[in-house]
């Protein structure tokens, strides 16, 4: 594999120039950060400064805070924003980049918004995504274009990589079956190698925060946003989870980023789109929410991201907790006693954007007690509003409405995360070893072996699983064209003859009859389902068809196993159906347990993290918490 191309250069590689950088002393305004020192991963809780130098300093750095003196007001006010970039290089060319990037910034691609405003860091997308190889050299240049300017401070590169349904990094990195599926294995040590795989791997392409775990308990089957993103519905079962996380990202030296405070999983609004208001008194909010936030901060959880959503018992002024001083400042700061950094959930969601306009947020986000500034939005002309949200901050500590001293806490918080990271000492991914990291057989093993304790045995009524590999007809449909072919072909391995009928989220009628015309004279159909409880027949919602399709299939007598590769509450709109397991995910590796499973190579040993509610009857329980059968004992 190519290295950084600056190696190549006759000024040395990357590495010792960013050392020669930070001990390089007090020159034409540049400070000397000689101070600066780096823990090893873990060994110091968020906020506390124990290693430190400068204990003169009420145990801050020494360093750090000369930094901080020799930055210049807009050069403090732009660390607090993370923002988002188009392209896959730091310098791409890319027209349809560049053309969205100039919408935003004003500048073509992350190397030139890094020269321009010397943001804290950028957050990777999808978009920018190619494979580890391509993702670790734009990390780099990222970092080359720090390392550029003139106080060299690295830059926070970040990425939501929970695993599961958001994963950022496909393979060939190792995909981890997410939250709920781990929960369901209830193995700790599961959910800390795979946070510490996942932070290893991440490490290795340049990226040094991830926004996860996610800390919200999901008592609310109908979430449109969190569902299997959480570990589940019962507070301890996501506080001890969350906090295994919480240790395996930072042993992997990256930063983990528990969300989203103050507690998102009693919703039925998405946050991406409206406003939600969280009913919990305060008495339930602490029996409930609290929980997983207090365990991981316990853990020593470096960031914490905020909720954009309103709880009047929290605070009664109906502003959404990431614009809250009751609740960031009130609560988090002086009653949790939490010191490490507070980043708010994307700036550009409807959530926090209905009540003030765009270039109000960042101050009053600020005021509450954020740190952080993530993905600051487009205005209706689709013109970034970052720079107008950057020089209000600026005119807010001019005017007096903030003082620098705020503001100088928040850097420092932001810095000191990056000096407890190594990022002074060295920011770099060793491009020549991304393929020893990312997607290592060992790796993927113990992704494998986390889906298969996830797997759920919901309900054989019928005694059809497991499955004797042989001769068969069987007929997989449902959700998903990658799904259904490699379940498909899995069950092929197992001896039967395989049709396959892709459904997607959203089949109609004549999708449906097809399906059950197909299914007539089989052996075996298996039906895959991903949030058939979504029954909504509105835009924005899967509708009534993955229910309809499953009860046509059980109609046509032929014997039907259904499996949940998503929420487990699918179950309560076809109850007739008498065979139905739980994956909470469709990775390849939970596919494969899935098949597994079917043919009994694999006893389904996942318990419900969550209960399942009958429809229409919230109050009546068709499956506890903690429920799940075995084939043997």
């Amino acid at each position: 594999m190519n290295r950084p191309r600056n190696q190549k250069t006759g000024r040395g590689s990357p590495r010792r120039r960013w050392a020669a950088g930070i001990t390089a002393g007090i020159t034409a305004g540049t400070l000397a950060v000689t101070g600066l020192t780096a823990l090893a991963p873990g060994t110091a809780a968020a906020g506390s400064h124990a290693g430190s130098h400068g204990s003169s300093h009420g145990g801050k750095d020494a360093g750090l805070l000369r930094l901080i003196r020799s930055m210049s007001l807009e050069e403090k006010a732009a660390q607090l924003f993370v923002l988002q970039i188009y392209g896959k290089s730091a310098d791409t060319t890319d027209p349809a980049a560049v053309a969205a990037n100039r919408r935003l910034y004003g500048a073509d691609n992350a190397a030139q918004v890094m020269a321009r405003y010397r943001p804290g860091g950028f957050i990777y997308y999808g978009e920018n995504v190619a494979d580890p190889p391509q993702l670790a050299a734009f990390s780099n240049g990222i970092q080359r274009a720090a390392a550029a300017q003139p106080h060299r401070i690295p830059a926070t590169v970040a990425i939501d990589q929970e695993g599961g349904i958001v994963a950022r990094l496909q393979p060939p990195a190792t995909q981890s079956p997410g939250a709920m599926a781990i929960a369901a294995g209830r193995r700790t040590a599961d959910a800390c190698a795979l946070a510490r795989i996942t932070g290893q791997e991440l490490r290795a392409v340049g990226v040094n925060q991830d926004y996860a775990p996610d800390a919200d308990v999901n008592v609310n089957p109908a979430n449109p946003v969190i569902g299997v993103r959480s570990f589940g519905s019962d507070p301890s079962l996501v506080a001890s989870m969350a906090a295994a996380q919480v240790g395996g990202y930072r042993s992997a030296g990256v930063t983990p980023t528990a969300k989203h405070f103050p507690g998102h999983g009693d919703t039925t609004t998405d946050s991406h789109t409206g406003v939600p208001r969280i009913g919990h008194t305060r008495e339930e909010w602490e029996r409930l929410d609290l929980p997983p936030f207090r365990a991981a901060i316990a853990r020593g959880v470096d960031s914490i991201m905020t909720a954009h959503i309103i709880v009047p018992s929290l605070d009664p002024t109906g502003d959404p907790a990431t614009l809250s001083r009751p609740i960031l400042t009130g609560i988090l700061r002086d009653r949790l006693h939490y010191r490490g950094v507070v980043v708010t959930d994307a700036l550009d969601m409807q959530g926090v954007r209905d009540r003030y306009g765009d270039e109000r947020i960042p101050v009053l986000a600020l005021k509450a007690g954020a740190d952080v500034l993530l993905k600051p939005p487009a205005d209706a002309a689709g013109t970034g509003v970052f720079p107008r949200q950057l020089a209000g901050v600026v005119a807010a500590v001019r005017s007096g409405e903030l003082t620098e001293r705020r503001l100088d806490e928040s850097v420092y918080r932001i810095l000191d995360v990056k000096r407890r990271r190594g990022l002074f000492r060295d920011p770099y991914a060793d491009e020549t070893r991304v393929g020893d990291v990312v997607g290592t057989p060992a790796h993927l093993a113990a992704a494998r072996r986390a889906a298969g304790h996830a797997v759920t045995l919901v309900k054989n009524d019928a005694g059809v699983l497991p499955l004797r590999p042989g001769p068969r007809n069987v007929l997989v449909t449902g959700w998903g064209a990658a799904t259904t072919a490699s379940l498909a072909a899995e069950i092929a391995r197992r001896g039967a003859a395989t049709a396959v009928r892709q459904t997607g989220l959203s089949p109609g009628k004549a999708q449906i009859d097809q399906a059950a015309a197909d299914a007539k004279g089989r052996d075996l159909v298996v039906a895959v389902t991903n949030r058939a409880w979504d029954v909504k027949d509105e835009p924005g919602h899967n509708g009534p068809g993955q229910a309809d399709l499953v009860k046509a299939l059980v109609a046509t007598g032929t014997p039907v196993v259904v499996i949940a590769v998503r929420d487990p509450y699918d179950i309560a709109w076809f109850p007739e159906a008498a065979t139905y397991l739980a994956t909470y995910s469709y990775t390849a590796e939970a596919v494969r347990s899935a098949a597994e499973a079917l043919f009994g190579e694999l006893d389904p040993g996942g318990r419900l993290p969550v209960a399942v509610p009958a429809r229409d009857e919230p109050g009546r329980v068709l499956y506890p918490f903690g429920h799940g059968l075995h084939y043997r004992r």
